[in-house]
């Protein structure tokens, strides 16, 4: 499959602009739009397979990577929900016609809360939503309260925790800034209305956003249809084949909805 153009979307000003690297594929609506996870990118397995549905349906595709990820500019550790999600709205407005979101671990966060903004703002166009191992609210429910005593002494004391990762050999740094900026964002607590359609594709043997968290949000979408799918040997990437044939099952179905 052929590489997309490279655009590069400038999002704020002065010293909080930002280069934000796009890949859109043209199509015909309703088009896909993609939201990664932590430290993931656009060219990710899942990502590529959402473009591949798309190139095979004629359909639209966005791609992005946020800030401090991938081919985007601006520094990692400044990122935030509240700028990740500026971002996305940035790059969503680019987009025409009625889209399905597909957002993947913290991407399925920003989905939902993209959707928020969108339709505060008066505009509909989010024809139905994808969520990969949903991590809402991870800043306070997936990191700081399981963060330990050290941990949270470090994250006082120097403004960071550094974890490690089991998908890189380097740790996962966790700034002070984006969990305090996350507690603006937090979702639970109160029932989420989507006025759309909204898949779940959980792993059961997933360790970073357990299934249990998944069925917590299931539980806060009171008003709009949900389906669930646990896939019991699945893990949190869920990007093999037998996993990537399952979303794109999803995105038939939303498709044609």
């Amino acid at each position: 499959m052929e590489e997309l153009p490279l655009q590069m979307l400038q999002v704020g000003s002065g010293s909080d602009g930002r280069e934000i690297a796009v890949r859109r594929r043209n199509g015909r609506a309703p088009g896909l739009f993609w939201l990664g996870g932590y430290r993931s990118d656009m060219a990710g397995s899942k990502a590529m397979a959402l473009d591949g549905f798309g190139a095979r349906r004629g359909l639209a595709v966005t791609r992005f990577d946020y800030s401090g990820h991938g081919l985007s500019g601006g520094d990692f550790l400044a990122g935030t929900i509240s700028r990740w999600l500026e971002e996305a709205l940035a790059v969503f407005a680019g987009t025409e016609g009625e889209q399905v979101v597909v957002g993947s671990s913290m991407g399925g966060w920003l989905a939902l809360l993209l959707n928020r903004a969108l339709r505060q703002r008066g505009e509909r166009r989010v024809r139905a939503l994808i969520l990969i191992a949903p991590a809402v609210d991870m800043t306070e429910d997936l990191m700081r309260a399981t963060f330990t005593r050290r941990e949270l002494r470090a994250l006082a004391e120097q403004g960071l925790v550094e974890q490690p990762s089991d998908y890189s050999d380097e740790p996962y740094p966790i700034t002070a800034g984006l969990i305090e900026d996350g507690v603006q964002h937090l979702m639970f607590g109160r029932g989420i209305e989507t006025g759309c359609p909204v898949t779940i594709l959980q792993g059961a043997k997933d360790k970073d956003v357990p299934q249990a968290h998944a069925l917590k949000l299931v539980q806060h979408l009171l008003t709009d249809p949900v389906t669930f799918t646990l896939i019991p040997d699945g893990d949190h990437r869920l990007s093999r084949e037998a996993d990537l044939r399952l979303l794109e099952g999803a995105l038939e179905r939303a498709v044609e909805a």
